[in-house]
C-alpha cells in the first residue's frame, strides 16, 4: 500500500479526479518543506529576517532596525519577562540587559543616606559597542519597565577593559593616583576600586552620561 492511499484529504467525496490530483501534488510539495516550528518562534533560533515580526508579536515597543543581531534577539527574548514583571527590580534588570548592558539597580532605601522614596538608581555597565543614541533608548526601556510612581536616575559606566558582574563605581571613593586624564575633556580615564570586591578596574566615562533624568 502506497503512502498516497494513506494520505488524509479535506476534499469532499464528490471531488473530481483533477482536484484529487492537485491535492496530492501540493501535499507532496509541502512534505519537502521542513516545518519552521518551534524554531520560528524562538528568539535565539529564528531567522534574522523574522525578528521584527516576532518583536511585534511580543509587544516590543522600542525597536531599532539598525541594531546588531544579538541585541535584537535579546530584546525579543526578554520582552515577555519585562512585561510580566513590570514595576519590579527584575524587570529593570531585564530592560538594561536587553540592550546588552550589565545592570546594577539600587532602590532608594538601599542608598546611604536614603534617597527620596520611590526613586532608584540604575547603573548600566557598557562595553565597547555603544552609540550616543543608546542612552535615549535605554531611558525608554526603563520607563516601560518601571512603575508609574517610581522615578529613575540612570548612570552609564563605560568599560574599557576587564569584566565585572556588579558595580558601585560612581559611589566608590577615589584614592591617589586613580584619576587620569586621557586627551581632551569630556572623556577621561577613571580607575576605581569596586566596593566589597577589591578589584581595580578602568573605565571611560563621558561627563554628559554621568547622570540623566528620564
Amino acid at each position: 500500500m502506497s503512502d498516497d492511499t494513506l494520505r488524509q484529504s479535506l476534499l469532499p467525496a464528490n471531488s473530481s479526479a483533477l482536484e484529487r490530483a492537485l491535492d496530492l501534488g501540493f501535499g507532496r510539495l509541502l512534505d519537502r518543506i521542513d516545518p519552521p516550528f518551534p524554531e520560528l518562534m524562538h528568539a535565539s533560533q529564528t531567522p534574522s529576517a523574522f525578528l521584527p515580526y516576532l518583536a511585534a508579536d511580543r509587544g516590543v515597543s522600542e525597536w531599532d532596525a539598525g541594531a546588531s543581531d544579538l541585541e535584537k534577539r535579546l530584546t525579543v527574548s526578554l520582552s515577555w519577562q519585562i512585561q510580566r514583571q513590570a514595576g519590579t527590580r527584575q524587570a529593570l534588570n531585564h530592560a538594561v540587559e536587553s540592550l546588552g548592558f550589565t545592570p546594577h539597580v539600587t532602590s532608594w532605601y538601599e542608598q546611604q543616606p536614603h534617597a527620596h522614596p520611590y526613586t532608584f538608581d540604575v547603573q548600566a555597565i557598557i562595553g565597547q559597542g555603544w552609540a550616543s543614541g543608546d542612552h535615549n533608548r535605554l531611558i525608554k526601556r526603563i520607563n516601560a519597565a518601571k512603575s508609574e510612581r517610581d522615578q529613575a536616575t540612570i548612570t552609564l559606566v563605560h568599560q574599557t577593559r576587564g569584566g565585572l558582574a556588579a558595580a558601585a563605581v560612581l559611589h566608590g571613593p577615589l584614592i591617589d593616583g586613580e584619576l587620569f586624564l586621557c586627551g581632551a575633556l569630556p572623556v577621561l580615564e577613571l580607575g576605581t576600586r569596586l566596593i566589597g570586591i577589591g578589584i581595580s578596574q578602568r573605565y571611560t566615562i563621558n561627563d554628559y552620561d554621568l547622570k540623566a533624568q528620564p
